[in-house]
């Protein structure tokens, strides 16, 4: 297993992603970004046309294609089979259907496989989901929990979508983003939740930078300053 693990969880739009990317960055580690796992089968799911609820066909899926998934400058590169994908699931369809993934625990217990053999090829990793620091890497050195207000969170989701160029409502994104959350926090396994031992930030008022700069600090205060 890597020699530092840093866990970012937290709900759709408190910045986790962004953040985790940062930080990687700061800290010279690689980014384990779990959601591009979770859509990289949702999309492999959805090509084969497989009902997302049928948790056998989508072991089956899981089994059965070659998912990649590397470290690269700014973030991870994500291929099925040898063609690369790292666009495509970030596409809002793909997005949408995460949740039926999401929400298998067989197919969840193979991605916490994934994500700790993932682990177990680098000296230092900064992984970001939402059950990282509460089953997929609960020794890890330093766990945050990442969150921020509603209405907030809607608007910077919006942001980030008119940036893809798709153009919905921030009514829509609310209840979008509303729907998510019940979904994580309801699920029986991995439900979205803080760590015990984890360090919540309210990120409402400050900017990214400004969270990547505290987290850091921490983690250094954590870590590095003490061998």
């Amino acid at each position: 297993m890597a020699d530092l693990i840093v866990t970012i969880d937290g709900p759709a739009g408190s910045g986790k992603s962004t953040v985790a990317r940062l930080l990687a960055q700061e800290l010279q580690a690689s980014f384990l970004d779990t959601g591009a796992m979770y859509r990289a089968v949702t999309l492999a799911a959805m090509q084969a046309g497989a009902d997302l609820r049928d948790e056998q066909k989508l072991l089956g899926i899981v089994h059965g294609r070659r998912f990649q998934f590397s470290s690269r400058a700014g973030g991870m590169s994500v291929a099925i089979d040898g063609a690369d994908v790292t666009e495509q699931i970030r596409s809002p369809d793909v997005t949408a259907s995460a949740r039926y993934i999401a929400s298998s625990a067989k197919v969840r217990e193979e991605l916490v496989r994934m994500q700790r053999e993932f682990a177990s090829r680098r000296r230092k990793i900064v992984t970001e989901g939402r059950d990282q620091g509460t089953v997929a890497f609960p020794d890890a050195n330093v766990k945050f929990f990442l969150t921020a207000d509603p209405a907030e969170r809607a608007r910077r989701r919006q942001a980030e979508l008119q940036a893809k160029g798709c153009h919905e409502s921030l009514e829509q994104t609310r209840k979008a983003i509303d729907e998510r959350d019940d979904s994580d926090r309801s699920r029986a396994v991995g439900p979205l939740k803080p760590a015990q031992d984890a360090i919540v930030v309210d990120t409402t008022e400050l900017t990214i930078e400004q969270v990547v700069e505290k987290l850091l600090e921490l983690v250094k205060e954590r870590c590095l300053e003490n061998g």
